[in-house]
Protein backbone atom coordinates (compact mmCIF):
# COMPACT_ATOMS: atom_id res chain seq x y z
CA UNK A 1 0.00 0.00 0.00
CA UNK A 2 3.14 2.10 0.99
CA UNK A 3 4.39 1.23 -2.28
CA UNK A 4 1.34 2.16 -4.52
CA UNK A 5 1.27 5.68 -2.67
CA UNK A 6 4.79 6.76 -3.48
CA UNK A 7 4.69 5.54 -7.06
CA UNK A 8 1.85 7.31 -7.30
CA UNK A 9 2.89 10.62 -5.57
CA UNK A 10 6.09 10.32 -7.89
CA UNK A 11 4.10 9.94 -11.18
CA UNK A 12 2.14 12.82 -10.40
CA UNK A 13 5.14 15.02 -9.70
CA UNK A 14 5.77 14.76 -13.51
CA UNK A 15 2.35 15.00 -14.64
CA UNK A 16 1.54 18.40 -12.91
CA UNK A 17 2.12 21.97 -14.12
CA UNK A 18 5.32 23.90 -12.83
CA UNK A 19 3.55 26.63 -11.54
CA UNK A 20 5.42 30.13 -12.25
CA UNK A 21 3.28 32.05 -10.21
CA UNK A 22 -0.39 31.63 -8.69
CA UNK A 23 -2.63 34.25 -6.97
CA UNK A 24 -3.80 33.00 -3.50
CA UNK A 25 -5.25 34.31 -0.77
CA UNK A 26 -2.85 37.26 0.91
CA UNK A 27 -0.94 37.38 -2.68
CA UNK A 28 1.12 40.16 -2.60
CA UNK A 29 1.97 42.15 -6.21
CA UNK A 30 5.64 42.34 -4.98
CA UNK A 31 7.99 41.68 -7.96
CA UNK A 32 5.21 42.90 -10.16
CA UNK A 33 6.22 45.47 -12.53
CA UNK A 34 3.75 47.73 -14.87
CA UNK A 35 5.78 49.22 -17.85
CA UNK A 36 3.59 51.87 -20.06
CA UNK A 37 4.29 53.55 -23.43
CA UNK A 38 5.30 56.49 -21.22
CA UNK A 39 8.42 55.46 -21.03
CA UNK A 40 8.35 57.07 -24.70
CA UNK A 41 5.98 59.93 -24.23
CA UNK A 42 2.48 58.01 -24.07
CA UNK A 43 -0.55 58.30 -21.95
CA UNK A 44 -1.65 54.78 -21.49
CA UNK A 45 -1.59 53.46 -17.40
CA UNK A 46 -2.45 50.34 -16.22
CA UNK A 47 -2.57 48.99 -12.76
CA UNK A 48 -1.82 45.95 -10.80
CA UNK A 49 -3.68 45.00 -7.62
CA UNK A 50 -5.08 41.33 -6.14
CA UNK A 51 -8.71 41.20 -5.19
CA UNK A 52 -10.57 40.00 -2.72
CA UNK A 53 -11.57 36.66 -5.56
CA UNK A 54 -7.49 35.49 -5.23
CA UNK A 55 -7.10 37.39 -8.72
CA UNK A 56 -4.03 39.46 -9.96
CA UNK A 57 -6.02 41.85 -11.45
CA UNK A 58 -3.97 43.95 -14.13
CA UNK A 59 -6.46 46.95 -15.38
CA UNK A 60 -6.41 50.75 -16.86
CA UNK A 61 -6.31 52.09 -19.91
CA UNK A 62 -4.67 52.59 -23.27
CA UNK A 63 -5.03 55.42 -25.45
CA UNK A 64 -2.80 56.38 -28.80
CA UNK A 65 -2.29 60.10 -27.69
CA UNK A 66 1.35 61.31 -28.43
CA UNK A 67 1.97 58.32 -29.76
CA UNK A 68 1.36 55.62 -27.36
CA UNK A 69 -0.77 52.50 -27.24
CA UNK A 70 0.64 49.92 -24.89
CA UNK A 71 0.22 48.81 -21.08
CA UNK A 72 2.39 45.89 -20.04
CA UNK A 73 2.56 43.93 -16.63
CA UNK A 74 6.18 42.08 -16.38
CA UNK A 75 7.07 39.53 -13.73
CA UNK A 76 11.31 38.80 -13.45
CA UNK A 77 12.15 35.57 -11.04
CA UNK A 78 15.02 33.15 -11.11
CA UNK A 79 15.11 31.00 -14.30
CA UNK A 80 12.63 27.95 -14.34
CA UNK A 81 14.03 25.56 -16.54
CA UNK A 82 11.79 24.35 -19.55
CA UNK A 83 12.95 20.83 -20.01
CA UNK A 84 10.01 18.38 -20.31
CA UNK A 85 7.20 21.05 -20.54
CA UNK A 86 5.58 21.73 -23.97
CA UNK A 87 2.84 24.37 -22.80
CA UNK A 88 1.99 27.56 -21.15
CA UNK A 89 -1.06 27.86 -19.00
CA UNK A 90 -2.86 30.95 -18.26
CA UNK A 91 -6.12 30.46 -15.66
CA UNK A 92 -7.50 34.00 -16.59
CA UNK A 93 -10.86 35.94 -16.60
CA UNK A 94 -10.25 38.78 -19.16
CA UNK A 95 -12.81 41.49 -20.70
CA UNK A 96 -13.22 40.59 -24.38
CA UNK A 97 -10.39 41.98 -25.33
CA UNK A 98 -6.64 40.76 -26.87
CA UNK A 99 -4.24 40.27 -24.97
CA UNK A 100 0.03 38.99 -26.04
CA UNK A 101 1.60 36.84 -23.27
CA UNK A 102 5.42 37.66 -23.63
CA UNK A 103 8.24 35.37 -22.46
CA UNK A 104 11.95 35.97 -21.81
CA UNK A 105 14.41 33.26 -21.66
CA UNK A 106 16.60 35.96 -19.47
CA UNK A 107 16.01 39.23 -17.57
CA UNK A 108 17.94 41.32 -20.06
CA UNK A 109 17.62 39.53 -23.61
CA UNK A 110 15.95 41.97 -26.00
CA UNK A 111 13.61 40.56 -27.96
CA UNK A 112 10.82 39.08 -26.22
CA UNK A 113 8.60 35.90 -27.46
CA UNK A 114 4.89 36.74 -28.09
CA UNK A 115 1.51 34.43 -28.12
CA UNK A 116 -1.47 36.62 -29.01
CA UNK A 117 -4.70 35.08 -27.35
CA UNK A 118 -8.16 36.34 -27.11
CA UNK A 119 -10.26 36.33 -24.35
CA UNK A 120 -14.17 35.91 -23.56
CA UNK A 121 -15.20 37.45 -20.65
CA UNK A 122 -15.72 33.98 -18.53
CA UNK A 123 -12.84 32.15 -16.32
CA UNK A 124 -10.91 30.48 -19.73
CA UNK A 125 -7.72 28.52 -19.63
CA UNK A 126 -5.83 29.30 -22.32
CA UNK A 127 -2.93 26.53 -23.41
CA UNK A 128 -0.37 27.76 -25.32
CA UNK A 129 2.78 25.63 -27.13
CA UNK A 130 6.26 27.17 -25.93
CA UNK A 131 7.13 26.61 -29.94
CA UNK A 132 4.46 29.20 -30.99
CA UNK A 133 5.82 32.00 -29.63
CA UNK A 134 7.28 34.07 -32.03
CA UNK A 135 10.48 36.51 -31.15
CA UNK A 136 9.71 40.20 -31.96
CA UNK A 137 11.82 43.67 -30.70
CA UNK A 138 9.80 46.95 -30.48
CA UNK A 139 6.97 45.60 -32.58
CA UNK A 140 9.00 43.88 -35.14
CA UNK A 141 9.09 40.75 -36.10
CA UNK A 142 12.66 39.19 -36.05
CA UNK A 143 14.04 36.33 -38.66
CA UNK A 144 15.52 34.10 -35.38
CA UNK A 145 13.74 30.83 -34.54
CA UNK A 146 10.34 30.37 -32.20
CA UNK A 147 10.76 30.20 -28.42
CA UNK A 148 13.09 26.90 -28.00
CA UNK A 149 15.18 28.16 -25.01
CA UNK A 150 15.64 25.93 -21.92
CA UNK A 151 14.74 28.39 -19.10
CA UNK A 152 12.18 31.10 -18.59
CA UNK A 153 13.20 34.17 -16.45
CA UNK A 154 10.39 36.69 -17.32
CA UNK A 155 6.73 36.87 -18.30
CA UNK A 156 4.49 39.46 -19.30
CA UNK A 157 1.18 40.63 -20.24
CA UNK A 158 0.65 43.16 -22.63
CA UNK A 159 -2.40 45.01 -24.06
CA UNK A 160 -1.59 47.10 -27.43
CA UNK A 161 -4.45 46.68 -29.95
CA UNK A 162 -4.41 50.32 -31.96
CA UNK A 163 -7.04 51.93 -30.36
CA UNK A 164 -8.06 53.78 -26.98
CA UNK A 165 -10.44 51.41 -24.37
CA UNK A 166 -9.99 50.63 -21.31
CA UNK A 167 -9.02 47.11 -20.02
CA UNK A 168 -9.20 44.36 -17.53
CA UNK A 169 -7.33 41.18 -17.25
CA UNK A 170 -7.91 38.68 -13.95
CA UNK A 171 -4.85 36.30 -13.66
CA UNK A 172 -5.40 33.40 -11.59
CA UNK A 173 -2.18 31.73 -12.40
CA UNK A 174 0.48 31.20 -15.15
CA UNK A 175 1.59 27.41 -15.50
CA UNK A 176 4.13 25.24 -17.39
CA UNK A 177 2.69 21.97 -18.27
Amino acid sequence: MLYTLILFTFMNMFQSPNVIFKFESGSSTKGWQIVDDRVMGGRSQGNFSVNSESFGVFEGYVTTENNGGFSSLRYNFDGIKTAGFEFIVLKIKGDGKSYQFRLKSSDNQRQSYIYTFSTTGLEQDIIIPLKDFYPSFRGRILDIPNFDADQIEQIAFLIGNKTKELFSLKIKSISLK
